[in-house]
């Protein structure tokens, strides 16, 4: 196992981004098992997300855009994924993490 000291920060970053990622797909019910809608729980996305558009776009200048690019990319899915999910959809810019990134169109 590396040291923490040896890991650089942008890497540390993009692990974080990936953990929230994970859990608000499973949470969005995207699992890949078959008890994937069983563990679909919007409230827990909602707040996974928004932590997610909040860390993202605090990181993006920091980490650069070959890094933020993708992880924008996979926040924007999860948005949509929320949205198609969501019996009543927000409207846009008032979805999870909206405030953070604006307004997310399909």
């Amino acid at each position: 196992m590396r040291d923490i000291a040896e890991v650089p920060a942008v890497e540390v970053i993009t692990t974080a981004a990936v953990h929230l990622m994970s859990a608000a797909a499973v949470k969005c019910g995207l699992a890949a098992d078959e008890d994937a809608d069983e563990l679909k729980d919007l409230d827990e996305a909602r707040k996974l997300i928004t932590a997610l558009a909040g860390f993202v776009t605090a990181a993006a200048p920091e980490i650069g855009s070959q890094h933020a690019g993708p992880l924008r990319d996979g926040l924007k899915s999860l948005q949509l994924a929320f949205r198609e999910a969501s019996p009543f959809p927000d409207a846009p810019g008032a979805g999870p993490g909206e405030k953070f990134t604006g307004p997310v169109y399909g």
